[in-house]
């Protein structure tokens, strides 16, 4: 193989692979600095309450929905998201699962996986308990629709 190829090569694997880290940066991990973001931004912020290595309806909803390249450009664009987890299997920052069950109070969530959609204010718009069907196209039709 020639010596350009082999660059191009690995040029192009340094790309995807960035593509794919960057794919996981969409979650934020910290509330305030996320509220922040979303008031400068004017987006909504996306709260997804998650057991992420033990609840089998979160993995499935993170693999349908969350790392789909479709819902990836659609948040970038309307949402701040936070993944608010309680990982069973791997230890998190104790600041962070502190900050996690706060607000797992404050929203009163029982139950995995849970969405909390906020305005960019912080105030809860709608939530919705349990897994989604039906994929992407849903869950956008589910974020863009208004509280009645």
């Amino acid at each position: 193989m020639s010596r350009h190829f082999l660059t191009l090569l690995a040029v192009s694997l340094t790309a995807v692979a960035a593509s794919i880290a960057k794919s996981g940066e969409e979650w934020q991990t910290d509330y305030r600095a996320a509220l922040e973001q979303a008031r400068v931004e004017h987006k909504q912020v996306l709260l997804n309450f998650t057991g992420s290595d033990w609840c089998r309806w979160c993995m499935r909803f993170k693999e349908e929905v969350f790392d789909q390249p479709e819902f990836i450009q659609f948040a970038k664009k309307r949402l701040v998201l936070v993944k608010v987890d309680f990982p069973r299997s791997r230890s998190i920052p104790k600041r962070v699962l502190e900050q996690n069950e706060r607000l797992r109070k404050e929203f009163c969530v029982r139950v995995f996986p849970t969405l909390v959609l906020l305005d960019y204010n912080g105030k809860k718009l709608k939530e919705r308990i349990g897994y989604m069907e039906g994929g992407v196209a849903r869950t956008r039709q589910w974020i863009c629709a208004l509280q009645l």
